[in-house]
């Protein structure tokens, strides 16, 4: 018996974030290379899409590669990478078919020249899918994209065109790369590790948090929908009383 059908469709998370975490470890278990363990988080890729297609999220937003990870061995970078561009010619078609929209957000100066053409492509192609909006954070940090947002915010007070006396929150959300996107209202993150790994930082002022023991390669639907569950069990105050919610 599944666990969907304990989920309430009334009250699933707009937006689900997750940080796809302990492929190495996952691969050292069963006494394989590291990169044995990012090939097989794919298949934990698509069964997570598929759960949040099939329920109705809107947005789904998966933590691939982040800035920091370019500091890793160079044989296990490019591993990775030919990873990314295989499994987006592989899944390509099904994304057209799920009517799931895929888009793209981190440092991309620092893509080779055949990821950054495949991933254009895939964004391209699936640009007018209504269903899922499925969002791919490669090459990304949240401070990279905080410290780039302030730059860019600036530089349009220097150029008159934002006054700073009346700059606020919301203006500066737009220089975000997830400007247009809403804050996740649920972040999952795998193998046990209680941290956010500079991740959405600011868009993650009032997320649940959900952390599991399963090693990424592990994770399966049934993994996701008891994350949902858990989530529909909480109370989300956003900083009022718990008074105050009930009265609305």
């Amino acid at each position: 018996m599944s666990l969907k059908q304990d989920i309430s469709v009334d009250k699933l998370p707009v937006h689900v974030a997750i940080i796809m975490d302990g492929n190495g470890r996952w691969a050292a278990q069963h006494g394989k290379e590291r990169i044995f363990g990012h090939s097989q988080g794919v298949e934990s890729v698509r069964s997570v899409i598929e759960a949040a297609a099939e329920l109705g999220i809107k947005y789904l937003t998966l933590y691939a590669f982040s800035t920091e990870n370019w500091g890793r061995p160079d044989d296990e970078v490019t591993a990775l990478m030919g990873i990314m561009v295989q499994s987006l010619n592989d899944e390509t078609a099904t994304l057209l078919k799920n009517d799931i929209r895929m888009s793209a957000i981190g440092d991309f100066t620092r893509l080779s020249d055949d990821v950054l053409e495949r991933l254009s492509e895939t964004i391209r192609l699936t640009s007018s899918s209504k269903g899922l909006n499925l969002v791919v954070a490669l090459s990304y940090s949240s401070r990279w994209e905080i410290t780039e947002a302030a730059k860019k915010m600036a530089a349009d007070i220097n150029k008159g065109s934002l006054k700073i006396e009346s700059a606020g929150e919301t203006d500066f959300e737009k220089y975000l790369n997830t400007y247009g996107i809403p804050d996740p209202d649920l972040l999952i993150r795998t193998s046990g590790e209680l941290r956010i790994s500079n991740f959405l930082l600011w868009q993650i002022a009032y997320t649940e948090l959900y952390f599991t023991e399963k090693l990424w390669p592990d994770f399966r639907k049934e993994d996701f929908y008891d994350a949902i569950i858990d989530f529909q069990k909480r109370e989300r105050r956003f900083g009022k009383t718990s008074e105050q919610i009930l009265e609305k």
